[in-house]
């Protein structure tokens, strides 16, 4: 015999273990650790007496963080890997949930999700993982499940509003002028009358919607969705941010509607407060953070911050030259010249080692380069497990090492 012997339909007569396969030391037993310590209090909480029974909410988490730590985050396609990957069917106990309860729970449990990341980062925490001495904050945009032609458009609305009256004005001289005695054609006429008011009452609600809102133009197919400014020109989707620390683990995410990424820097400090306990002792972000009262609040939370205005940013780049403003505020000038420092420049140039690397792996690798579900709720559920996923893998890499 020159092979070994190759019989596909040989039935076992006791099943291997699947750690035989895999390997101990395989991501989906860190995976299964890791969810097992979490507290799932709140996933329980959500689920009655009556009724058929669903699945163990640890089954459907634990299978959710290996899906996107595989960049698996279509429902259909996760129902069929759980059928055929090894991993994914120990992590499901050998059950077969279909695509549209895997949805209905990604959908439902969006605090409780939000709660998983925040509890990893703390099982990170007690590893001596996650260190805080210098966190890094930057932002990037997702696209939405959206397209950009179906939009609606202030001036297309009031265009439509005109347009409309007219022909209702149109249609109100002709009805003056027809027969009464023509019973047949005066209900069809009062048919379409009717059918034109309707049309502007919807018009004027969908010209009140943008007006509240203060926005120019509105996604027909997720109206939580923004028109935001990239690289590459302006796109319809989400604005997200990240605070990285020393040893790449993501310590805070959110996702936000903003266009601009100057209010976010203390609200995502905040939440690296309540995440971890503590403020870092450093945090650097480029310029589109810079703003005074980012760096008085920085002050006032005792962080030392490295956070560059536009014309510092062009300075540090060689683009411009020094400039020193009169009515620049104290701590404003101090931040220029600790950044104008040789070792300010070095703990600057951290922050790109740390978080852009982050977040290239989370849009290039983990394929959250455009949403699959649609409003920010339902977006932010999206990130929060491409980032757990993410800290998973930086976690079991981590302990690895050890």
């Amino acid at each position: 015999m020159k092979f070994l012997p190759y019989h596909p339909d040989q039935p076992w007569l006791l099943p291997p273990s699947i750690k035989d396969v895999l390997g101990e030391d395989h991501l989906c037993f860190f995976v299964h650790e890791v969810v097992e310590r979490l507290d799932l209090r709140a996933f329980v909480a959500e689920y009655g007496d009556e009724g058929q029974r669903p699945y163990h909410p640890a089954l459907m988490v634990k299978v959710w963080l290996y899906a996107y730590a595989l960049q698996i985050t279509s429902t259909r396609r996760l129902e069929q890997r759980i059928r055929e990957d090894l991993a994914l069917r120990f992590l499901a106990a050998h059950t077969t949930p279909d695509h549209w309860t895997l949805n209905h729970f990604r959908t439902r449990h969006a605090a409780a999700l939000q709660e998983v990341f925040v509890q990893v980062v703390e099982v990170a925490r007690g590893l001596g993982m996650a260190k805080l001495g210098h966190v890094a904050i930057d932002s990037t945009r997702v696209r939405a499940n959206a397209s950009h032609r179906r939009v609606r458009r202030v001036d297309e609305l009031r265009e439509r509003l005109a347009r409309t009256r007219r022909e209702i004005e149109r249609w109100q001289r002709q009805c003056d002028q027809a027969d009464p005695d023509e019973a047949p054609g005066t209900q069809v006429a009062a048919g379409y009358g009717e059918r034109l008011e309707a049309q502007v009452r919807a018009t004027q609600q969908q010209l009140q919607e943008l007006e509240e809102r203060g926005l120019r133009q509105l996604s027909r197919t997720d109206a939580d969705s923004r028109f935001l400014r990239t690289a590459g020109g302006y796109v319809l989707g989400y604005t997200t941010h990240v605070a990285v620390s020393d040893d790449h683990l993501i310590v805070a995410q959110r996702t936000t509607q903003a266009v601009g990424d100057e209010a976010a820097l203390l609200p995502v400090l905040d939440q690296v407060k309540a995440t971890c306990g503590e403020w870092p002792a450093e945090v650097s972000a480029d310029s589109a953070f810079f703003s005074v009262r980012n760096l008085e609040g920085l002050q006032t939370r005792g962080i030392e911050g490295y956070l560059p205005d536009a014309h510092l940013c062009g300075e540090l780049r060689g683009t411009r030259g020094p400039l020193r403003c009169a009515g620049d505020s104290a701590e404003h000038v101090r931040m220029r010249a600790r950044l104008r420092s040789p070792a300010g420049q070095a703990r600057y140039r951290r922050r790109q080692a740390l978080v852009e690397p982050v977040i290239g792996v989370l849009k290039e690798q983990r394929g959250l380069r455009r949403f699959r579900l649609r409003g920010v709720k339902k977006v932010g559920v999206e990130w929060a497990l491409g980032c757990t996923a993410f800290n998973l893998t930086r976690m079991w890499r981590l302990r690895a090492r050890r």
